[in-house]
């Protein structure tokens, strides 16, 4: 035993590159998520108030702070993120509530004081609306009269809209008729505008930054915005020119076509494959069912802009109204990409291990029962709800309305669980390998890249229908951007890269460097980058100019990954000219693999 110890001991493999690159991703992720730490905190904050009560000259109350998240509830539980929008995020098939009531808010003002005989109603508009009447004293809101007039009027509004038994707006009959969910509706719509409108206290801009552009009420860009707009420019075009000059001028990366190897081929009825990479044949036939329903809900939801009431004869929107057909679209894409990456990382864990546990094959068979549970039964669920069924079960089993995170709080639960499951089963192949490496190597990379992927997904937990509307984006986006833009691409950099790693067309040495290189350029610009979500939701300024700032950076990974797949190909080109010959005599056109690094 104690020699086993030692021979294990001197086996260990150290850490291939420099440790400054460990040592560069640390300062960039601490520096990163520092700067989200202090922005979270600016968000709960610096947000702007639902206040108590709402109330009119006369003092009456025209709506409280219950009503404003019981409308918010309405709006998330009918599907209407995935219809319209609210803040100014744009228009889908429906409007952007927000912009909608704020146009509407500020006609009705000015056509009132026009009534009235003033000669200034447009400029008494502005100034009715930019003034900004709440009182922290009294947790009291005060509206104008012709402000407090038009939240009656526009009660009628949305009542008609949402009420209306045909489906010419895309929802389903009678989207919505209870007057008392039709008020509370009415009511966040009308605190989103007034957030969008009025003052922040001390500043001469709202607490969207002056966003949705509305010149009735003298929202135009504010100064912040076109300086941080040409400053990310500027950061855009120098980064990129940067990249350029560094990949051109140094060979830092131990790159540029000379790190080819030899590759010995082999027939694929030659090669074994372990019990668990079979069962990914399952996964993958799944995702193929996922995506060809995908694209046959994401037809049906195009089809809408052409005809809202016809689907070649049929009424549509009487069964699969088109926020309902949105939903499923946007989830089955994250559903289906999900179900490939779960089935690329079990397939390649042996491959990286050289072996694998028993039993792989049968927990990874019940990852995909637990993976189809969630896709059917969520998409029942969003059924369901948006029918109006499930009553007060409607955010657990039902849907939660986030736009991407549309599945009711329960199904979300089960997927981050069984995420963490996924993790696990790599874990189990990869103990092995893990022990004999050190944890700045590319099998540890992989492992912590996966498990960085239910880690930034469980953060959605955090974006809850019954929060602050600015905090849930906030949380929100987290999962959006850098679980989506820079933690899944991550994991896609590494399975990449050892995949060529495993073909022989690059050492080792060369690909860990290029993960390390593209880990910072990835998470420099990716992680603050993802307040460029959350410009106009009610976040501060400050939100605004680092998320555009750092988000143009962004795209200089992207370019320097068109870089690194031209010289790829390059590569590929070269290994096929080379061995072109032996693919003729096998007479095979596809075929498994050996290389000079004996995996495989």
């Amino acid at each position: 035993m104690k020699e086993s110890v030692r021979t294990n001991a001197v086996e260990m493999r150290g850490m291939l590159v420099s440790k400054r690159w460990v040592q560069a991703v640390a300062i960039v992720m601490l520096f990163g998520f520092f700067v989200l730490g202090l922005l979270a905190y600016r968000t709960y904050t610096d947000q702007a108030p639902i206040p108590g009560k709402v109330v009119g000259p006369e003092r009456q109350v025209l709506f409280t702070r219950a009503d404003v998240i019981a409308g918010q509830k309405i709006f998330l539980r009918n599907g209407l993120m995935e219809y319209g929008s609210i803040f100014g995020h744009g228009a889908y098939l429906g409007p952007d509530f927000t912009a909608d009531y704020l146009r509407r808010w500020a006609v009705f003002v000015t056509d009132h004081d026009r009534s009235s005989g003033s000669e200034s109603a447009k400029a008494d508009t502005v100034a009715i609306f930019k003034t900004n009447r709440f009182d922290p004293a009294t947790d009291t809101l005060e509206f104008a009269a012709a402000q407090g007039q038009a939240f009656e009027t526009l009660q009628k509004h949305y009542s008609d809209f949402f009420g209306t038994p045909t489906t010419k707006f895309g929802l389903r009959p009678e989207q919505i008729t209870d007057p008392t969910q039709i008020r509370q509706l009415t009511a966040f719509f009308c605190w989103s505008a007034w957030v969008s409108s009025a003052l922040r206290p001390g500043r001469d801009y709202s607490y969207t930054n002056n966003w949705p552009p509305e010149p009735l009420v003298g929202n135009q860009p504010t100064a912040a915005t076109i300086i941080w707009s040409m400053l990310s420019l500027a950061a855009l075009l120098g980064g990129i020119g940067l990249l350029f000059a560094a990949f051109g001028r140094w060979n830092f990366m131990g790159w540029h076509g000379r790190e080819q190897q030899t590759l010995s081929f082999r027939a694929p009825g030659e090669v074994d494959l372990t019990p668990g990479q079979r069962a990914c044949a399952g996964f993958f036939a799944v995702m193929a069912l996922l995506f060809l329903i995908q694209t046959l809900v994401g037809g049906a939801s195009e089809h809408y802009r052409a005809e809202l009431s016809n689907f070649f004869g049929i009424d549509l929107a009487v069964i699969f109204p088109f926020n309902l057909m949105r939903t499923w679209h946007l989830q089955l894409a994250i559903f289906w990409v999900a179900t490939s990456f779960l089935a690329a990382g079990i397939f390649l864990a042996p491959m990286i291990a050289g072996r694998e546990p028993k039993h792989q094959a049968w927990l990874a068979y019940g990852l995909l029962g637990a993976l189809a549970l969630v896709v059917f039964g969520s998409m029942v669920g969003e059924y369901i709800s948006i029918h109006g069924g499930l009553k007060n079960w409607w955010m657990w089993f039902g849907m939660q309305g986030f736009e991407y995170l549309d599945l009711g709080r329960f199904w979300q639960i089960l997927l981050t669980i069984g995420l963490f499951f996924w993790v696990i089963l790599l874990f189990r192949g990869l103990r092995g390998r893990l022990a004999g490496e050190h944890k700045g190597n590319m099998p540890w990379l992989f492992f912590f890249s996966a498990l960085s992927i239910p880690a930034f997904y469980a953060v959605g937990l955090l974006a809850r229908p019954t929060s602050h509307f600015t905090t849930t984006e906030f949380w929100r986006f987290w999962v959006v951007h850098l679980w989506v833009e820079d933690f899944l691409e991550l994991f896609t950099t590494i399975m990449v890269a050892y995949i060529f790693v495993l073909l022989g067309v690059v050492h080792e040495r060369v690909a860990l460097t290029l993960i390390y290189l593209d880990i910072v350029l990835y998470s420099a610009g990716g992680v603050i980058g993802t307040m460029h979500h959350v410009y106009f939701s009610g976040t501060p300024a400050e939100h605004m100019a680092l998320g555009a700032f750092f988000s143009a950076a962004e795209v200089i990974p992207l370019t320097f990954l068109t870089v690194e797949a031209w010289s790829f190909l390059q590569l590929g080109t070269l290994q096929h000219g080379k061995f072109g010959a032996l693919s003729l005599i096998s007479g095979r056109s596809c075929s498994w693999f050996r290389s000079d690094s004996g995996i495989f």
